[in-house]
């Protein structure tokens, strides 16, 4: 298997990132670490292993990143507009570094957003914000409502980097238009602690004419070896 280690300084971060990219060709699917996790977090799982027979077989690749969540969600010293601010300035990073590398080594259009915990987060929320760069969207045993991680705080960049609050009220027909032609999966357990803020994304959804693929797996279904079972199940898309 074709395995790629990259650093640089980002400017965006004003720090040293790292990622790593399995697979030399097909669909770019672009991978979160869970909170607070690293880039190597997919491999040591096992999770690149798990689907090793389509990277050799040049049908995916997989672009793994670095997280800065110890710096902006879980920074809970610092201000809470400062935070959510760090996390704005690693998504540009993620847009202007990451995915401009990908296409560079990878001309495939395909590319999608993925990411299990804490990471499906951060898959589904920058996929709903630039949907236009997006074609899938796996996003497994996440939390779309931020808002407990600010104990009260509020603004405008928090409201648009909360799925649960945004998405009810997205207006913007482009937006909307580009959100329904990717094909989102979401998946959760029925006893996982953020399941019914799961359902409540699902009917914004609905209610904003996204048509997408919502599954509860019996049990809490919160962990590795039912990610390695999910991604199978649904990495080409809606079952």
């Amino acid at each position: 298997m074709h395995r790629e280690y990259h650093k640089w300084y980002s400017p965006r971060l004003s720090r040293d990132m790292e990622l790593v990219i399995h697979g030399h060709a097909g669909a770019r699917m672009l991978v979160f670490p869970t909170s607070m996790g690293r880039f190597y977090e997919y491999e040591d799982r096992g999770m690149v292993a798990n689907v090793a027979d389509l990277i050799d077989s040049g049908n995916l690749q997989i672009y793994c990143v670095d997280s800065v969540d110890s710096e902006s969600f879980y920074n809970n010293w610092a201000h809470p507009g400062g935070r959510i601010h760090r996390h704005v300035e690693y998504e540009e990073y993620i847009l202007n570094e990451v995915l401009p590398l990908s296409r560079s080594k990878n001309p495939n259009p395909f590319m999608i957003s993925h990411g299990c915990s804490f990471g499906a987060y951060h898959a589904l929320n920058i996929a709903l914000r630039h949907p236009h760069l997006f074609g899938r969207v796996l996003a497994l045993s996440g939390k779309y409502d931020m808002s407990g991680f600010f104990s009260g705080y509020q603004d405008d960049t928090l409201y648009y980097n909360t799925p649960s609050q945004y998405v009810p009220g997205l207006n913007d027909h482009n937006q909307l238009e580009a959100i329904r032609r990717m094909d989102i999966v979401i998946v959760t357990g029925e006893q996982d602690p953020n399941v019914e803020n799961n359902r409540a994304l699902s009917r914004a959804l609905w209610d904003k004419g996204v048509a997408h693929a919502f599954r509860v797996w019996n049990g809490w279904s919160h962990d590795w070896p039912y990610w390695k079972e999910m991604v199978r199940k649904y990495i080409g898309g809606h079952d």
